[in-house]
């Protein structure tokens, strides 16, 4: 865990899913995950063990409602769900949730939002801020088109690199999803950095994350290029 790194809390009733959006978060800089659970009574267990600066939380929940361990929360809290229940959306939003994301979504979609929060907690990090910082503030929790401005400021100069095209070309190269470690291999840098550059290109939309699941440990990040998208 870096210095300044915003910790997040994963809360899902699927364990595969939880540790699918904890690799999402894993993979950004700025980001580390604190706690992966997949209950209402082990997320609250966690917070009384950890201070986390956001909760990604599901509404169903084996023994309980998510929107309801929203409302105890002292830190922020994005929904990513299934439910599609209008006075559920409500329920969420009114109860503190920064951003409601309905299920199955895009990898780079949740990367993007969590680039986006990243940009809201540094504007909102002065003691006082003006109306316009206010504006731009809950502007960046609201992406509109691409994804770019609110990754890019996660990420500094390493959007700006000759290193991120390599990056980007060797995997749009693949025939294969490519973890960080081969994509370090295949142009000669070390795998931290390879790690740096896929997660600013994650966060753009110009590459996928998925995680490969081995039959022990930890599952893998590869990434790989997004699927072209269909004619209207």
């Amino acid at each position: 865990m870096g210095r300044g790194d915003l910790n997040v809390l994963v809360v899902d009733d699927d364990f595969r899913v939880a540790n699918l959006h904890a690799g999402i978060v894993s993979a950004l800089p700025g980001f580390t995950v604190g706690a992966t659970v997949t209950t209402v009574a082990a997320a609250r267990a966690a917070i009384d063990e950890h201070e986390f600066d956001l909760a990604l939380v599901d509404v169903y929940l084996p023994d309980g409602c998510g929107v309801e361990l929203v409302r105890e929360l002292r830190f922020d809290a994005m929904m990513l769900t299934a439910a599609i229940e209008s006075d559920t959306v409500r329920a969420a939003l009114s109860s503190g949730a920064l951003v409601y994301l309905v299920k199955p979504f895009d990898h780079s979609t949740l990367a993007a939002r969590l680039a986006a929060y990243a940009r809201y907690r540094r504007i909102l990090s002065e003691e006082e801020v003006s109306s316009s910082m206010v504006d731009a503030a809950l502007g960046a929790l609201r992406p509109t088109g691409s994804p770019v401005g609110g990754a890019v400021a996660t990420v500094g100069s390493a959007a700006l690199s000759p290193t991120k095209d390599l990056v980007l070309q060797a995997v749009q190269g693949a025939l294969e999803p490519m973890s960080a470690a081969q994509v370090a291999a295949a142009i000669g840098i070390s795998r931290a950095t390879a790690q740096r550059y896929l997660a600013a290109l994650v966060g753009t939309g110009s590459l996928r994350m998925q995680l490969r699941y081995g039959s022990t440990g930890r599952p893998e990040q590869e990434y790989s290029a997004p699927a072209p998208a269909r004619g209207m």
